[in-house]
């Protein structure tokens, strides 16, 4: 991953409220750039760029920041999106360096059908996870083909790429996987009508 995803970042001399408004209103985003005991740098960078990275690549996309002219490898840290409008409000972005190891909450994605009555609740959306910066999944993927009723799926349960490692509570519940309450009322009801001749 070379010279993917790079966006180009002005430095945000005002800030506040006013100033951040103003910075949306000419189609960039403002984001704050921080980590590696730097100080917090205020960025603008282009919305459209920035959500089409975002689309592409998750949340925790890996960004090639090119500030004044400088290039800077940043991970998308957090993004708050307007509630109604949708559009990126805010960004945080963290300062990496190639082969850093870091901390990041990704999807976990259900494949396949779980047996037949049973009723399948993702008790958990995301998984905190360690890995290489330059190599985060942009999601975990998680079988439930044919697992039968009564299953439970753990964080710790689940299986990781290489060099991925589980930075969340083991006992973290994912999926639970239990008997569909429909086939028993479809039991009852059967039984009703059967009584009911």
């Amino acid at each position: 991953m070379s010279d993917a995803n790079v966006l180009e970042a002005a430095v945000r001399t005002e800030f506040g409220k006013g100033a951040a408004r103003r910075t949306r209103r000419s189609g960039n985003v403002p984001a704050v750039l921080y980590g590696h005991a730097a100080d917090p740098q205020h960025l603008s960078v282009n919305a459209q760029a920035f959500a089409a990275i975002l689309r592409e690549h998750g949340t925790n996309a890996l960004l090639n920041l090119v500030i004044d002219g400088k290039k800077q490898l940043a991970l998308t840290k957090s993004v708050v999106v307007h509630p109604i409008r949708r559009y990126i409000e805010h960004a945080d972005l963290l300062i990496i360096k190639r082969g850093e190891r870091v901390t990041a909450d990704v999807s976990v994605v259900l494949s396949g059908e779980a047996a037949p009555g049973t009723l399948v609740t993702q008790e958990t959306t995301t998984l905190s996870i360690e890995a290489d910066a330059t190599k985060l999944p942009e999601s975990i993927e998680v079988s439930i083909e044919g697992i039968a009723a009564g299953t439970q799926i753990t964080a710790g349960g689940i299986e990781l790429p290489a060099g991925v490692t589980l930075a969340g509570d083991t006992e973290a519940l994912i999926v639970n996987i239990i008997a569909a309450p429909a086939s028993a009322q479809e039991t009852e009801e059967a039984a009703e009508s059967g009584s009911a001749e």
